[in-house]
């Protein structure tokens, strides 16, 4: 018998992109400012500051065309 089952696959981030994160606790507009094996560096588009977590984030969907960062 087959099952509904919910696939989740980390983000392949790359160095230069711009994201948006929601309802997280890193929630706002970040840059991608470096990627490592198990680690993504996101940089503050307002304030640069760069933070380093381990990775978390999974694609939801991609939006063309919109304001970055968001006011």
């Amino acid at each position: 018998m087959g099952h509904d089952v919910t696939v989740f696959r980390p983000y392949p981030f790359e160095v230069g992109q711009k994201i948006r994160i929601e309802n997280s606790r890193r929630a706002g507009d970040w840059e991608i400012a470096a990627v490592g094996e198990h680690t993504v560096t996101l940089r503050c588009p307002i304030s640069k500051k760069e933070f380093e977590w381990n990775k978390f984030c999974y694609l939801i969907s991609e939006e063309k065309n919109t304001a970055w960062p968001r006011d």
